[in-house]
């Protein structure tokens, strides 16, 4: 496992303060504040630590209230909804500075038999084939020297790698809103931390690494990196379909169906490298042009 790994799999480790409060630690993002999947997977670290070992998290739906301090420690209040028979929900409320930053509903089942069906998985390149985020980011002469180590930096703990050219990478001309990236840990989770629910907290982690680069496709921008666009997560929901290793590869399939009133809507579909589906995700943030 490397080290970039166990550094991420530390910042995801909360402390207990009291029942049901949790806190954890915080660190910047490529933009100064903290990362909204540092927030999310936290807070489904916190809700899973509160629910019996044989259920497993199959949905969450969160809401970015605040932009989060990377200078400051995030407390985690866990409110027990629901301990039902085969399913049990949490509530989950981040604060810093005595305010709400984010808020998060995380329902969890019991394994159980059930119909089957799933959408097939589009067509993707071997993730092999394809450069790292490295080879890739250090052949953009356009970026900020600053700012790229900023992503090589906020990445390095997980192999992120794009089917095609990024908004960041490419831009000026509207594309067709639609991206895919291949995604695993870099490195194999020890024993200690290889349980499902740190697979699904992972996931959720990288998920909100890219979902809304579709957003940028469609108008021809480069995003966050280049400068000609603002914004930050409005909200996010994920559903977990099947098990999954964060340490595999999985295809992250994403989309943009729509753009409007300063948001931009982002949905996906995250599967594992043999095709079957694990996860739905959708997400919704504000994306405008700069003010002058």
């Amino acid at each position: 496992m490397s080290q970039a790994l166990q550094d991420l799999l530390d910042l995801l480790d909360l402390e207990q303060i009291e029942e049901d409060i949790f806190r954890g630690q915080s660190r910047s993002a490529v933009v100064p504040r903290v990362f909204g999947g540092q927030v999310a997977a936290q807070a489904l670290v916190a809700a899973g630590r509160t629910v019996p070992e044989d259920r497993l998290a199959h949905s969450l739906h969160a809401y970015f209230l605040r932009i989060g301090d990377p200078g400051a420690p995030i407390v985690y209040t866990v409110d027990r909804m629901n301990d039902g028979r085969s399913f049990t929900a949490r509530r989950v409320v981040a604060v810093q500075h005595g305010q709400p930053i984010f808020a998060l509903s995380a329902s969890f089942q019991r394994p159980e038999q059930g119909f089957e069906h799933q959408a097939p998985m589009p067509a993707a390149p071997d993730p092999a084939t394809l450069p790292t985020s490295e080879e890739r980011l250090r052949g953009y002469g356009h970026l900020d020297r600053g700012i790229l180590e900023k992503f090589l930096e906020a990445r390095a703990a997980v192999d992120v790698r794009y089917v095609d050219e990024p908004p960041f990478g490419r831009f000026g001309e509207p594309r067709e809103p639609h991206s895919q990236v291949w995604f695993r840990t870099n490195g194999k989770l020890d024993s200690e931390v290889d349980d499902p629910l740190m697979h699904v907290v992972l996931a959720t982690y990288v998920s909100d690494m890219t979902l809304l680069d579709s957003v940028l496709l469609a108008h021809g921008r480069g995003g966050w990196a280049i400068g000609d666009v603002v914004g930050a997560s409005l909200d996010h929901a994920m559903w977990f379909h099947r098990p999954f290793r964060a340490d595999e590869w999985l295809l992250y399939d994403q989309h943009s169906p729509s753009a409007s009133g300063g948001r931009g809507l982002g949905q996906a579909r995250i599967y594992t490298q043999d095709g079957r589906l694990a996860v739905s995700v959708i997400q919704e943030g504000v994306v405008r042009a700069p003010r002058t």
